[in-house]
């Protein structure tokens, strides 16, 4: 299977000859239609500005604008209307029209292009594909983790900053926001050029394919990878452990791995299987050492503890926003107890339904 398409760009003008659709603004649709152009936006990130890619692009440009000049003669139109362009959309407009191939490079080296451009989360299972509707989590939901919510934001400050942040694990109990907390980092930080990438089960093959598609994008990618764990046998989380650490390439520095797991150790292991201490069988040694050495490769590990009682009915309350009457406390309560138990997500199961 192809993540990408053959790098060989379509000619600029063809992107205009299915003319503009009746009733847009042509320079609206020429603009977005530039931005969109993965093809050409792929060639000129990937590949230095060689003299003779800069003469094709310069030589498509002239024959684009020999087009629109017909075509405006042809149909007099407005430019992008009642329609406020972004900044991006404009530096398009004005790369095509006046700029030359090291505009257009600059256009994509700026703002990326097609759907990372325009959307802030993805999910990737060997296919990088946009979320029309991602969840609009936010940190003021979660109640009891102050810690460590602090931790992990500080971490990804650092990351968007373009500092050197590390790789983290949200480990611990169901139910408590892990998976939430890392959904927030996408509501909070999206304006500032986070991309939220959840890799599922059947992309963790392809991930150095996702990794050189990301490298030269100007944005700062979190790879989420929600409820990790490894059956026994599974040698994909061999290949996380070398993305983590221990590649020969180079884990791009606008990457940043975070998963959540019930569970510390990610691969599942047996008591059985665990060497007798008094023993001195290396290959037992041998075997628990590799499971347990993609753990370690998370530079920052983050415990999620159980909810108590008192944690649970605060979580009630912030949801509801006040304090809780007596009726209220012991509904929510009876909610819990009657097989749900005290977690985060009872307690925003049981405010969704007051």
């Amino acid at each position: 299977m192809q993540l990408f398409p053959p790098l060989h760009p379509t000619p600029l003008a063809e992107l205009f000859y299915a003319r503009v659709p009746k009733g847009e603004p042509w320079a609206w649709v020429l603009s977005k239609r530039i931005l969109s152009d993965e093809i050409l936006a792929r060639r000129l990130l990937s590949e230095p500005l060689s003299p003779g890619l800069a003469d094709w692009i310069d030589q498509e440009l002239a024959r684009l604008r020999r087009e629109l000049d017909h075509l405006r003669k042809e149909h007099p139109f407005s430019d992008f209307g009642h329609l406020e362009p972004s900044p991006a959309e404009a530096l398009a407009l004005e790369a095509l029209l006046k700029g030359s191939a090291a505009s257009v490079q600059a256009l994509y080296r700026t703002y990326g292009y097609g759907i990372y451009l325009y959307h802030s989360a993805f999910i990737f299972d060997g296919q990088v594909k946009a979320i029309e509707k991602p969840d609009p989590a936010c940190f003021d939901d979660l109640v009891g983790y102050a810690r460590q919510i602090g931790a992990l934001r500080a971490n990804v400050e650092r990351f968007v900053a373009g500092r050197p942040a590390v790789p983290m694990l949200l480990y611990g109990a169901r139910g408590t926001g892990k998976s939430t907390s890392v959904k927030a980092l996408r509501t909070h930080y999206a304006d500032r050029g986070l991309r939220l990438v959840e890799v599922l089960p059947e992309g963790l093959d392809q991930l150095p394919a996702l990794m050189e598609a990301l490298a030269p994008l100007p944005f700062r990618f979190v790879l989420f990878m929600d409820d990790l764990a490894f059956a026994e046998g599974d040698a994909r989380f061999h290949l996380l452990k070398v993305l983590l650490e221990g590649a020969v390439y180079e884990r791009p520095a606008n990457v940043l791995v975070v998963a959540t797991s019930n569970r510390r150790n990610l691969v599942s292991q047996h008591w059985a299987e665990r060497p007798d201490p008094n023993a001195s069988d290396p290959a037992s040694w041998d075997t628990l050492q590799d499971k347990l050495a993609l753990a370690d490769r998370f530079g920052l590990v983050l415990t999620f503890p159980p909810f108590d009682q008192q944690l649970y009915l605060e979580a009630v309350a912030h949801l509801l926003g006040g304090q809780l009457d007596e009726a209220t406390r012991q509904a929510a309560l009876r909610f819990a107890l009657e097989g749900r138990g005290f977690s985060g997500r009872t307690a925003r199961h049981f405010a969704s339904q007051q």
